[in-house]
């Protein structure tokens, strides 16, 4: 493969590429060639930020083939399917266009190829998995930092280069997006990049013709069942990421075997490095709790034959060092100093992931992301074995996506939980209430001595949450963690859980670094 170098023309990242290059590597037909010199510079799915040099890559979609919107670009020449080649055809189009059988199957390579395969230069370390992802790859970001790196990250957050926030939207963007973001950071002295990869995006062809140095694997557990109608299907859509025949694979990879699903890939996965923390003798990579502390930071010891790092992870719970493991072995694979790696990791945070709340009162107060079974189960285990008193948590479910985990989830938190408020969580184009019904339901199916509150209002909610608890107790906030918006019908209105756990906390008398305001403060009364 013939790699050419990056470099900026008209705001881009990319040389001109020929047209009738691209057709070959697509494997298509060009059609109304035009000029037969014709060549573009960029890609892009969106008709109204297609550049004037740019290839416009026209896809079905659920409500209109995008070839319905080339008129109203500028874009060089249009990459399309036989359906869009007919709307093109209809319409008069006299720009060079490539025809091919399926546009998601080849626009990997062909944004790859446009930007100039720049993820080849680079040490591009994937992480996919049900929970787990967003952590393991800031871990991934702080360690490698630590070891004299320069990072970037893509993710469930945004995108960082060199700590620097870029504005991006999806887990895993486009194939043209990721594509020329890697050519960006290269350009900016970045070596290495940590992304997620969702199942999506597999199965979407968004990471085709990335190449990944080192794929890794989190866990399995019950999510996006509307896109996946198994999980069987589920766990074969994350697999292909480990899969050497897939157009997007990592040349090694580490799976932690703490699930079922893992163990059953790691066994599929020939030279798979394996990970894990419950005494597992195949695993490679063996994580030992030593000591937790008062506010959940935990004393790990890593092992990895005869060698062994110790650390202090100051982020809680057992997920949370079957993370840093799943890291530092990724880490370790790509030949990175593992010792400035581990001391790296002391310093991690990771917004909206079992962050706390502090205003000086004398109960824990957290806000995560949990939005699937699993992970409620997970986060209130964790606050469980961190307090000796009550544990209350805010859920709900979002709308417009798998509907089955809904009751699941209700009766994870009831089955842990000494308080559940159920309230919205992102609705979408569903009857709120409808949503928390089922939410509920699972609640009360559990058959706990839990109370269960339905609150609509996900700012009463937490009000609630924070004036019903006392010294010793723990409340979270779960399903949002660093978002700042709650999507209602077509309208993002700003929201910010872990905003409103601060004003929740100030109306019920505390300040931040005042341990108590008022002569009595053990049961605060007001309104993650």
């Amino acid at each position: 493969m013939n790699h050419i170098p990056a470099k900026d023309t008209s705001g881009g990242y990319a040389e001109p590429v020929a047209l009738a290059e691209l057709a070959a590597l697509a494997g298509g037909q060009l059609v109304s060639p035009g000029e037969a010199s014709a060549t573009v510079a960029s890609v892009s799915l969106d008709s109204e930020s297609v550049r004037a040099d740019g290839l416009f890559a026209a896809l079905p979609g659920t409500r209109a083939h995008g070839a319905s919107y080339a008129a109203d670009t500028t874009a060089a020449a249009i990459l399309t399917d036989h359906d869009g080649w007919d709307l093109l055809k209809a319409a008069g189009e006299t720009r060079p266009i490539v025809v091919v059988d399926d546009v998601r199957e080849i626009l990997g390579a062909v944004s790859a190829r446009i930007y100039g395969y720049p993820s080849s230069r680079l040490t591009v370390l994937g992480v996919t998995g049900t929970s787990g992802k967003t952590t393991t790859t800031y871990l991934l970001e702080q360690g490698l930092i630590a070891a004299g790196h320069a990072v970037g990250l893509i993710g469930t957050t945004g995108t960082r280069i060199k700590g620097k926030q870029v504005p991006t939207s999806l887990t895993t963007p486009e194939a043209p997006t990721l594509h020329e973001l890697f050519a960006r950071m290269e350009r900016e002295g970045v070596t290495h990049v940590v992304m997620e990869v969702s199942s999506h995006a597999l199965m979407l062809g968004r990471v085709n013709a990335t190449e990944f140095s080192v794929a890794g694997f989190t866990n399995l557990s019950q999510d996006h069942l509307d896109f996946h109608p198994t999980m069987e299907e589920y766990f074969e859509a994350k697999a292909t990421f480990f899969d050497p025949s897939s157009k997007a694979h990592g040349n090694a990879s580490v799976v932690c075997v703490d699930d079922e699903w893992g163990t059953k890939l790691a066994a599929r996965v020939s030279g798979a490095t394996t990970v894990g923390t419950k005494g597992q003798e195949q695993a490679e990579w063996a994580a030992e709790l030593l000591d937790v502390s008062a506010t959940g930071a935990q004393h790990i010891r890593l092992n990895h034959g005869a060698q062994s790092h110790e650390l202090r992870l100051p982020l809680p719970g057992a997920f949370n060092v079957a993370n840093a493991a799943l890291a530092t072995a990724m880490a370790a694979t790509v030949g990175t100093d593992i010792e400035a790696f581990v001391a790296g990791l002391e310093n991690a945070a990771v917004p909206g992931r079992m962050e706390r709340v502090e205003a000086g009162q004398e109960f824990v107060a957290v806000v995560d992301y949990a939005h699937k079974p699993a992970a409620v189960a997970a986060a209130l285990d964790t606050l469980r074995g961190q307090v000796e008193g009550r544990v209350g948590i805010v859920i709900g479910a979002g709308g417009d996506r798998d509907s089955s985990k809904r009751p699941l989830m209700g009766r994870a938190a009831a089955e842990r939980a000494d308080l559940v408020i159920v309230t919205d969580d992102n609705p979408r184009t569903e009857d709120p209430a409808l949503i928390r019904s089922a939410v509920i339901a699972g609640a009360d199916a559990a058959g706990t001595d839990a109370e269960i509150r339905e609150v609509a209002s996900r700012a009463d909610a937490i009000s609630q949450l924070v004036a019903w608890a006392r010294p010793g107790d723990a409340v979270i906030a779960v399903g949002k963690g660093h978002e700042v918006g709650q999507i209602v019908g077509s309208t993002t209105h700003p929201f910010d859980d872990r905003a409103e756990m601060r004003r929740a906390l100030r109306e019920c008398g505390y300040r931040e670094g005042v341990a108590k305001l008022g002569a009595d403060n053990q049961q605060p009364e007001g309104q993650p």
